[in-house]
């Protein structure tokens, strides 16, 4: 028998970067849930450092996506993920930091994004750009299925849903069977994965995700991973913002 959303639970965080609190700029990630019966939606945004309003199209793409995928179904999913992602680029279009109302200048707003729609003991990863995914079952840290980054030619080029070409960099991963599922931003990915992104780095993501597990105090929870991802050392490795979303379904 499915499972009901009362056995659903979920924490996020998203905290700013050494780098960005030493140049007094905001945290340009976003993430966001949404719940409804059977069905779960998460995403991670982070938004380009380069561009003006990078944590508007963050937030942006986040609660789009969330608002319009939790109606969504198993049969239209992949369909209703393209629909959703072109919603968000036209708020972007028409909002009032886009002086000249044209996709030339969603370039502004650049972020990428990384989500899974879930129910009903099935769920797809969507993805575009850097950041990562994971689904797993609990304590089985062999057997983990990833939606890796995916980067340009160049170091720190990876893709936006505000490109014109997004489409082609969208990439859609399904999955079933597994009770937790994990989002990050690119900021968090150099301590989770091995460098081929081909396993996990186990010496930090499973104390993380054992201590998850355990704690049923969310307060306590989101205090434990806040502080992991502020840990002097960690900022020093990775002086970008850093997102977690975990998910127990």
């Amino acid at each position: 028998m499915p499972k009901t959303s009362e056995h659903i639970r979920v924490l996020a965080t998203s905290q700013r970067g050494a780098l960005h609190k030493a140049n007094n700029m905001p945290c340009q990630d976003y993430c966001c849930s949404k719940r409804y019966k059977n069905k779960l939606v998460g995403i991670v945004s982070d938004g380009a450092g380069s561009a003006c309003y990078g944590q508007i199209g963050a937030k942006t793409i986040c609660r789009t996506l969330c608002d319009l995928l939790i109606r969504s179904n198993h049969k239209t999913i992949r369909r209703d993920i393209k629909n959703a992602i072109e919603t968000a680029r036209q708020k972007l279009l028409f909002h009032r930091y886009n002086k000249s109302k044209s996709e030339a200048d969603l370039c502004h707003f650049s972020a990428t994004v990384v989500g899974f729609f879930y129910c009903n003991g099935r769920g797809i990863f969507f993805h575009i750009g850097d950041g990562a995914g994971i689904a797993f079952n609990s304590g089985d840290y062999d057997n983990i299925l990833i939606s890796e980054p995916e980067n340009g030619t160049f170091s720190c080029e990876t893709y936006f849903y505000t490109m014109p070409e997004w489409k082609e960099c969208l990439r859609f991963k399904p999955f079933e069977n597994i009770n937790r599922i994990m989002l990050m931003s690119d900021g968090v990915t150099g301590f989770v994965f091995s460098d081929d992104f081909f396993k996990i780095q186990r010496k930090f993501f499973i104390p993380v995700v054992e201590y998850l597990e355990r704690e049923k105090y969310k307060t306590y929870a989101l205090r434990a991973l806040n502080n992991t991802l502020n840990d002097a050392r960690a900022q020093r490795l990775n002086a970008d913002d850093k997102t977690i979303l975990w998910a127990e379904v």
